[in-house]
């Protein structure tokens, strides 16, 4: 039996994992991925600089491979990750300035004037898009606003994961799931939007030919194969969005499921045949995105979540991390073990998971984080269930609005990503929501997907419902605690849904001042 290579591409690591072709890991390799701050006079700015991602990448498939035997039978690789961030490059491939990271706020102005400009819902109308400050088409116009010179050398604008494929392959491309990540792509025909981007004022050449994912770009450079370790022979297949990849591997493919996968963002995801945009989905807070898997398309809520736990592991957890160092365990087990010293409820602390603003249901740029119901009995492991609970509330919050709206009826809830390994998140998201999740047992879903893709891109699967059956893993249940969910269910109505709006005068002044 041959061999499949995801590439997912993290905000926190890059991953090359293989699998076999029924989705059994076999051999994987890391790097973290590197976050710059490189104008000491804007440190909130944040890029991804291009020679470092490749490096990373090249790396972690070297590793990937030291654990198999014959690095030849990885056939075809294709590649994920997170959307939005791309660069600039030149006719000859060379790039003219790093990514902005979805990290930085600069671009929060261009989304602002745009939107007003043109109009958030004929934006929706056309995309099925929501504004999201850190699409790509607002880079491109603080690029023309701030280095028109750049812009005006730019042969094609590429997504982070089209930039790794046209290092491994040459090829200039997107698929119809990042595509949407400009902001500038329509669902209904898969086409570039010619009113926005003359709206925006950058030239539609700029923009790389979109295809469905899965489509065979060309076999690897000779020197890549060089410096890699694969094969020469290797085909290099269309991957796509990350959490779209994870809705591939875990079968999220048809409306009676809605997919819930939490990494650095949660995304609340339902694929559909016909995703309708409506008035009902922009009010809503969710979008519409392609999917990976042909003839499907989806609704999307998204927000920041995972990236909160981190700075909880950065900044409150000082003391596990030294149990970790003495014992030798993760540093997770000791910070779960010091979370559930804490009651349900945290002993009236709450937790507003804003740190990169509000996503969906209720989209505010300016929204930020914040602790609330802080006093004297309030310990360090309450502030810390705090965090997990926060999470679980807008996790819930999410879950009403796609059922308020009307978006779908699924049947079934999935949660995948890396939080599904975090046992007592993964419970408290039952009982904070009242919903039964079932967490399928993969490694991965992300780079499976991709992994996926590049199966069917090579002839391994026939199609994405051969792909979904050949990786069918079991799951495991987590049913609701009834008298938890209980005080969950006050805790939530009567105080978590009003601390955004409670917050948001406040919020909007701090952020004039210092965002």
């Amino acid at each position: 039996m041959g061999y499949l290579m995801g590439i997912d591409l993290g905000s926190t690591s890059i991953k090359a994992v293989i699998y076999d072709y029924n989705g059994n890991h076999v051999s994987a390799g890391s790097r973290p991925t590197p976050l710059s701050h490189l104008d000491l006079e804007q440190p909130l700015w944040a890029v991804w600089e291009p020679d470092k991602i490749w490096d990373c990448v090249v790396q972690a498939v070297k590793e990937a491979l030291r654990n198999v035997e014959n690095p030849d039978e990885v056939g075809a690789v294709a590649v994920t990750g997170f959307g939005m961030d791309g660069l600039p490059l030149d006719k000859d491939g060379n790039p003219l300035y790093p990514m902005i990271s979805w990290h930085c706020p600069r671009t929060i102005p261009q989304s602002r004037e745009f939107s007003e400009k043109v109009g958030a819902k004929k934006i929706f109308d056309l995309t099925g898009k929501q504004i999201m400050a850190i699409d790509s088409i607002y880079r491109m116009i603080w690029m023309k606003e701030n280095y028109p010179e750049i812009l005006e050398k730019t042969d094609k604008w590429l997504l982070i994961e089209d930039f790794i494929n046209f290092k491994l392959c040459g090829e200039k491309a997107t698929d119809y799931s990042m595509a949407a990540c400009t902001s500038v792509f329509s669902q209904k025909d898969h086409s570039w939007v010619k009113e926005l981007i003359e709206a925006a004022g950058v030239p539609i050449s700029i923009f790389p030919q979109a295809y469905q994912s899965g489509r065979f770009l060309g076999k690897i450079l000779p020197e890549v194969a060089k410096a890699t370790g694969l094969s020469p022979e290797t085909k290099i297949i269309l991957g796509g969005h990350d959490y779209v990849c994870g809705a591939l591997a875990v079968g999220a493919v048809n409306d009676d499921v809605l997919l819930d996968l939490t990494g650095t963002w949660e995304m609340l995801v339902q694929a559909s045949q016909n995703a309708e945009v409506s008035q009902a989905c922009f009010e809503s807070g969710y979008y519409i995105e392609g999917h990976v898997a042909e003839g499907r398309c989806l609704y999307v809520g998204s927000t920041v979540s995972g990236d909160m736990t981190e700075w909880l592991k950065n900044q409150l957890s000082a003391d596990e991390r030294l149990a970790a160092e003495k014992d030798g365990n993760s540093i997770w087990q000791h910070i779960m073990k010091t979370v559930e010293e804490s009651p349900i409820g945290a002993r009236g602390c709450f937790f507003l998971p804003h740190f990169s603003g509000a996503g969906a249901p209720r989209v505010d740029d300016n929204s930020m984080g914040a602790f609330l119901g802080l006093q004297n009995a309030v310990t360090r492991a309450d502030m810390m269930r705090a965090v997990f609970e926060g999470l679980n509330y807008q996790f819930r919050m999410m879950v009403d609005s796609f059922r308020k709206y009307k978006l779908g009826d699924p049947k079934r809830i999935i949660a995948t990503g890396g939080a599904t390994r975090n046992s007592f998140w993964m419970q408290n998201k039952a009982d904070v929501s009242g919903l039964e999740l079932e967490v399928p047992d993969v490694y991965e879903a992300t780079p499976l997907g991709a992994a996926m893709l590049a199966g069917i891109g090579s002839g391994v699967y026939k199609d994405f419902e051969e792909a979904v059956a050949a990786v069918h893993k079991p799951s495991v249940i987590y049913t609701p605690n009834k008298e938890a969910m209980e005080q969950y269910d006050v805790l939530y109505n009567e105080i978590y849904c009003k601390m955004q709006d409670e917050l948001a005068g406040i919020n909007a002044k701090i952020a004039a001042k210092f965002k």
